[in-house]
C-alpha cells in the first residue's frame, strides 16, 4: 500500500503520467480455501516483487477473502487490464506452487488461479466512496473473513519471498 491512500501518484512516463486504477477480483480454481497466514504473507512478497521487475504495475491495495483475492492495480494506458491481470496471476501461481506445494496438492494438481476474473475500474472522478463501496470493509460483518494484506517493501525482499519457518 503506497503512503495509505487508495489513489496513488501517477506513474511517471517520459512525457505524461497516469493514474489508471483497476480492481481485480480472482478466484481461487475450485473456490477453495487453500491460503494459510504464510502463503498470504509471501502472496504480498511476490506482489512487490512483480512491482520491482514491471514498472507498469504497482499495487496499491492487496486484500484476502476466504477463496478469492483483492488486487487494487495503477498501471499505464499501454497495457490492457487482461494484460496485467495475466502476468500478475501467472507469476503468483508460479511463486506460491514453488514455495508451497501443498497448495497445488490441496487443489488436486489444478492451476491456482480460476480461468476468470473480475475487473473494475477505479478512477479521480469516481471517488474514494465508490471505491469502497466495491472492496470489502473489514469491518463490515457481511463480508466475512476479508484481511487487508499490506504490502510493506521496507522489511522484504522484493524479488524472492522468503518462505517463513
Amino acid at each position: 500500500m503506497r503512503d495509505g491512500s487508495k489513489m496513488a501518484n501517477s506513474i511517471p512516463m517520459v512525457q505524461n503520467g497516469s493514474r489508471l486504477l483497476y480492481h481485480f477480483v480472482c478466484p481461487i480454481k475450485l473456490r477453495r480455501a487453500v491460503f494459510t497466514k504464510e502463503v498470504e504473507d509471501s502472496l504480498v512478497q511476490i506482489c512487490a516483487g512483480i512491482e520491482e521487475r514491471y514498472d507498469w504495475i504497482r499495487f496499491t491495495e492487496v486484500g484476502m477473502d476466504e477463496n478469492h483475492v483483492h488486487f487494487l492495480i495503477q498501471s499505464t494506458p499501454e497495457y490492457a487490464p487482461g494484460e496485467m491481470i495475466r502476468a500478475v496471476k501467472r507469476i503468483t501461481a508460479q511463486r506460491i506452487f514453488a514455495l508451497y506445494p501443498e497448495v497445488k496438492e490441496m487443489l488436486w494438481g489444478a492451476d491456482l488461479w480460476t480461468d476468470g476474473y473480475s475487473v473494475i475500474t477505479v478512477g479521480q472522478q469516481t471517488g474514494e466512496e465508490t471505491f469502497t463501496q466495491n472492496v470489502p470493509d473489514p469491518g463490515k460483518e457481511d463480508y466475512g473473513n476479508y484481511r487487508q494484506l499490506v504490502l510493506d517493501k521496507e522489511s522484504t525482499d522484493a524479488d524472492t519471498p522468503i518462505r517463513p519457518g
